[in-house]
């Protein structure tokens, strides 16, 4: 039987909860260890879903935040057939895990 795993970042609460409310918050202290990383690297860090980390950033993140890996990242696993059941229990809640929701194309109206 195969598992689906998945999991969710939690930077941005890890970060509310050490009353930092900014991604440019880090900068420096992530500066301060030894990482150099742009602004736009830390927006995205802090904002979206990374699929890789390097773990010397991870260590950092967590130095910084006073958090432990388990913090900052939280697992999810489940029998895929059981995964499988729910969502088509669920029906049209949503898409399936992994994919984008559907974006609305413009429409042209002509008289």
């Amino acid at each position: 039987m195969s598992r689906q795993v998945s999991y969710r970042w939690r930077l941005r609460k890890a970060m509310a909860d050490a009353d930092m409310f900014t991604s440019t918050a880090l900068t420096g202290p992530l500066a301060e260890r030894g990482i150099t990383l742009s602004a736009s690297q830390v927006h995205r860090l802090v904002t979206g879903t990374p699929e890789r980390l390097n773990l010397t950033v991870l260590a950092a993140l967590c130095d910084i935040l006073h958090v432990s890996p388990a913090d900052l990242i939280t697992v999810d696993a489940a029998d895929a057939t059981a995964a499988a059941v729910t969502s088509a229990a669920a029906g049209s809640a949503g898409p399936a895990p992994g994919l984008m929701p559907p974006r609305p194309r413009r429409v042209t109206l002509e008289p």
